[in-house]
């Protein structure tokens, strides 16, 4: 196979990858999101590009698989470009993985949040809003105690937590005039420990419970602890159920308890570009080998379909 793999220059997860699909004979390239261009010429199928640094052109519709292993900022015009490009991508008959509407999805920490709670799935109590006097309001009724969180980001960056009505009323009023959209959660007292589950075609491949001394976010990226755990029935089903409301084929599912209970457990995110380093330093699960695997199989299925 020939794998395009969309990330950031230098990535420990690109090298991974890479490295995977070698020891598996097949070949792979590292792109940009920002190299990437399509090209729409009259009534001829439509040829999409990535321009490397030397400004040569390489078509991308030879590839077969295209991995996406970042989602960077950008502006809305951006953002929605790259989401209906590698949409064509997909329907040009290149596996992307995770899907683009799994992308979409998981990106987006409204629309996550509202399709669980729909499906029933235990979620903190959440606000979602635009004016800081609605946000006001809301921060009342959710305890006083409330996480706030970027609509769009991961690894716990632009996370905090606040329970000062002043300061909440000035960061508000801050967000909305960046044009922002206000997402609070209500702060749930846990144990200083979350659990990770990681999702693959619908399975659990392994979980990881992260501790954090010093800060209630238990993001590895904030120099978290992780050990390997071996979660219950209960908590891998709400993880594959999770996944599957995101469409989402390669997950990292996170739950939560609260400190006072041992049957409350909450959803708290489901990430369609999981990290796993710290995931495979606690359980020595090669996580790239198994997403290349993956994507064998499933051009095969592709493959014997179409004979």
């Amino acid at each position: 196979m020939r794998i395009a793999i969309l990330g950031n220059q230098g990535s420990w997860y690109c090298k991974k990858l890479s490295d995977a699909a070698s020891a598996h004979g097949h070949e792979s390239f590292q792109l940009e999101f920002r190299d990437l261009a399509s090209h729409l010429l009259e009534a001829q199928r439509e040829q999409f590009f990535s321009y490397d640094v030397e400004s040569n052109s390489n078509s991308l519709n030879h590839f077969d698989c295209l991995i996406i292993r970042t989602m960077p900022p950008g502006s809305l015009e951006q953002v929605i470009f790259r989401m209906d490009l590698i949409g064509r991508l997909e329907q040009s008959g290149i596996t992307v993985f995770n899907s683009p509407r799994s992308i979409e999805c998981a990106v987006d920490k409204y629309l996550t949040t509202s399709r669980l709670a729909a499906a029933e799935l235990p979620v903190p109590a959440t606000a979602v809003c635009e004016s800081s006097e609605a946000a006001m309001q809301q921060f009342q009724q959710l305890g006083g105690d409330v996480v706030v969180k970027p609509l769009f980001g991961s690894e716990g960056r632009g996370i905090f937590r606040i329970s000062d009505p002043d300061l909440a009323y000035r960061s508000f009023r801050t967000l909305e005039r960046t044009q922002a959209v206000i997402y609070l959660q209500q702060f749930i007292q846990h144990p200083g420990h979350d659990i990770r589950i990681l999702i693959l075609n619908g399975k659990a491949i392994g979980a990881i419970r992260r501790h954090s001394k010093h800060d209630f976010r238990t993001n590895l990226s904030r120099q978290a602890h992780a050990e390997t755990y071996l979660p219950t029935d209960h908590e891998a089903e709400l993880a594959v159920r999770a996944a599957e409301l995101t469409h989402a084929e390669f997950a990292g599912v996170d739950l939560l308890y609260r400190s006072d209970s041992t049957d409350e457990c909450y959803v708290l995110e489901v990430n369609a570009v999981p990290g796993w380093r710290g995931f495979e330093s606690a359980t020595k699960v090669d996580v790239a080998s198994l997403v290349i695997e993956y994507l064998e199989q499933k051009r095969n299925n592709i493959n014997s379909s179409h004979h």
